[in-house]
């Protein structure tokens, strides 16, 4: 099977992960501090995934200095995109309250918070597809990682749509739109980089992680510490410790 379309496979898989949190969160009801625990976790997972599958990784394929500028390159993109998505009511995507803003209290909202959730999840396809390219197999550290943390995502952010009064068929569609177009990002980025040089696919790894990074920073970590201040923390080192293992273990 051509490299593409295994990296388009895998972006895909963990996309639709973001859609089975969405389901439960749509059909059980469950308790915010469950919600804060599970995207703490997530938080964890990512962190650790970052440290041990990407900045590590784009280190030793581009060299110290391409792994900055990288990484500082990919923040700034995310945060400039966060606040222009922001100012249309996407600032509260992944929370689980009624936070979110609804098409009544800011016109245009529903297509800032889809907009944004699919630039959330556009740094992990990439980095499946370039695991491709540096590899010719999917890391599957990267992909059990990347669909851990891609579950309470869909789970906090669609109970805060619900409670702005989404309907169901917006919330799926946002969803199942997402993990389509992951699958398409990462087929792009695999095709295109195919014949890249190391230090340019490690910079690139280093943009994506960078952009999670913030991610992280500006969305999921304040959505589990404002529900849950106690145990934030614990949860977060667990999650951390989890993917390490599964580092170790792959």
């Amino acid at each position: 099977m051509p490299d593409f379309l295994i990296a388009g496979g895998a972006a895909f898989v963990s996309g639709t992960m973001l859609v089975v949190g969405a389901l439960v969160s749509w059909f059980v009801k469950v308790p915010g501090s469950v919600t804060a625990g599970i995207m703490a976790f997530g938080a964890g997972v990512l962190l650790s995934t970052l440290a041990y599958e990407l900045v590590q990784e784009a280190k030793d394929g581009g060299g110290v200095t391409a792994t900055i500028a990288g990484c500082l390159a990919g923040a700034i993109l995310f945060v400039i995109a966060d606040a222009i998505l922001s100012r249309y009511g996407a600032q509260h995507r992944k929370r689980s309250t009624a936070l979110q803003s609804s098409e009544n209290e800011k016109q245009g909202s529903g297509t800032a918070i889809a907009i944004g959730a699919l630039f959330d999840g556009i740094p992990e396809s990439l980095v499946l597809g370039l695991s491709v390219v540096a590899t010719g197999g999917v890391s599957m550290a990267l992909l059990i990682a990347f669909g851990l943390s891609n579950v309470p995502e869909g789970l906090s952010a669609s109970a805060g749509m619900k409670q702005s009064g989404r309907s169901a068929k917006y919330v799926f569609s946002v969803w199942g739109g997402i993990a389509v177009a992951s699958g398409i990002a990462a087929m792009v980025g695999t095709f295109a980089l195919a014949s890249a040089s190391q230090s340019t696919v490690a910079f690139v790894t280093s943009v994506a992680a960078g952009a999670i990074l913030a991610m992280l920073s500006n969305t999921m970590i304040p959505e589990a510490f404002a529900r849950d201040r106690t145990i934030t923390g614990l949860i977060v080192t667990v999650g951390f410790l989890t993917a390490f293992a599964l580092h170790e273990l792959g």
